[in-house]
């Protein structure tokens, strides 16, 4: 393969891989659990025990299909919005493993205070780790790591 259509593989790999880190994303603020399925490895490649890790801000490793897609599930049945504005989104493949990186802006509804009525709004921010593998059926979610980002909500300097 010459250099320029290795360069063209890679490129595509890429935008391949985001393009299934993106619908990650998608499929979450869509309240989709099966789209969120369908972008983890399948069973074909994890069972309900082994073959894919998550870790959501907080919580404990979660391992195999089974506990990954309830925790999905959980999250999805208490948040009534979520969006996310993903930002320093990178991007490395390497054969058949690619890493994203990136911080998601997270924008949730919150608790609303009478019945009825809207919650506020409730912003956070995230970065996380999501490494993809190839697969016959294309690249899907293996790992997913998320961890929060503190902030001391003080920004005045320091005498």
């Amino acid at each position: 393969m010459s250099n320029g259509a290795a360069a063209g593989s890679l490129e595509a790999d890429r935008e391949a891989v985001l393009a299934a880190n993106r619908r990650l994303y998608e499929a979450l603020e869509n309240g989709d659990l099966e789209a969120v399925e369908d972008v983890w490895l399948s069973a074909a490649d994890a069972d309900d025990k082994h073959g894919v890790v998550c870790v959501h801000p907080g919580w404990p490793v979660l391992r195999g299909r089974a506990q990954v897609t309830r925790s999905y599930m959980l999250i999805m049945m208490n948040t009534e919005y979520i969006q996310f504005f993903l930002t320093d989104v990178e991007v490395e493949v390497q054969g058949d493993v690619a890493l994203v990186t990136c911080t998601e802006n997270i924008l949730s509804g919150g608790e609303a205070e009478e019945e009825g009525e809207l919650g506020p709004l409730i912003g956070g921010k995230v970065v996380s780790s999501n490494l993809f593998r190839r697969t016959a059926a294309g690249w899907r979610l293996w790992s997913h790591h998320g961890s929060p980002v503190l902030t001391s909500g003080d920004d005045e300097e320091e005498d």
